[in-house]
């Protein structure tokens, strides 16, 4: 899908000749111009789809503005914003930048950018029967979203040791589904409570993959998702994310 800004103004005035939206990133106060045509009549609404691709937009969040006849206004929205409708079939592209745009809490504009890397992106994670499992979406990696299945093998490390747990993972299409087993995650580190990272390879991937949860409109998972904890011989075991929205398993404390 093409990084294509869509906006249906809701205008007074028909925008006249040299009518320019303003991109301008937050902290750093650089700004992008991109021309509007004149609508030449008068218009109770404009449509307007804009490509984002010529423009150096760096990562970060930008605020929108109008500007016509000397004036400079900041785009009010009235989109909430929680549709997510094409955001799957937006991540199954391989690109280096990822765009979105939203409300803020004030009722403005704005655009998120940030950098895209391929991901494993988390939609449901449980403990049932002993087990930790996941099912997810490869994000960014420019896989085809179809029945075609690939090698894949979940592993799960320890922060600031060597230990390391491997299992085989399901991959079909962009769609996938791993478990291990959580007394393997025990007996690896009896007496330590500490965070293990989990991580997916995929054949035909050159790297693996982070697990983590970020095409969604819940930022700061940290603080939002709280997960119940299960205990495997008394040692208590929970689902979380960190401050990046990066799934981490905390076991024991």
């Amino acid at each position: 899908m093409a990084d294509v800004l869509s906006l249906r103004l809701s205008i007074d005035e028909p925008l006249t000749a040299g009518s320019e939206l303003v991109l301008r990133q937050r902290g750093t106060a650089v700004e992008h111009r991109m021309p509007l045509g004149a609508t030449g009549a008068q218009a109770r609404d404009a449509t307007l789809a804009l490509s984002l691709a010529p423009l150096p937009l760096s990562p970060g969040r930008w605020d929108t503005y109008l500007t016509q006849d000397g004036a400079r206004t900041r785009l009010h929205s009235v989109d909430p914003g929680f549709s997510l409708d094409h955001l799957d079939a937006y991540a199954l592209s391989r690109r280096t930048l990822a765009y979105r745009a939203y409300r803020t809490r004030n009722g403005f504009l704005a655009l998120k950018v940030d950098e895209a890397e391929p991901v494993a992106e988390v939609r449901a994670v449980w403990f049932r029967e002993g087990r930790f499992e996941v099912t997810g979406l490869l994000a960014f990696t420019g896989l085809d979203d179809d029945e075609s299945r690939h090698e894949a093998r979940l592993s799960l490390r320890r922060s600031g040791s060597d230990a390391e747990l491997t299992s085989a993972a399901t991959v079909q299409g962009v769609r996938f589904h791993a478990a291990l087993s959580l007394c393997d995650v025990l007996a690896a580190a009896p007496e330590q409570p500490g965070s293990w990272s989990p991580s997916l390879e995929v054949d035909g991937l050159p790297e693996p993959l982070r697990l983590g949860s970020r095409l969604d409109d819940v930022n700061g998972k940290r603080r939002r998702l709280q997960y119940p904890a299960t205990r495997i011989d008394g040692v208590p075991i929970r689902p979380s994310y960190t401050a990046d929205d990066e799934l981490r398993i905390e076991v024991g404390g």
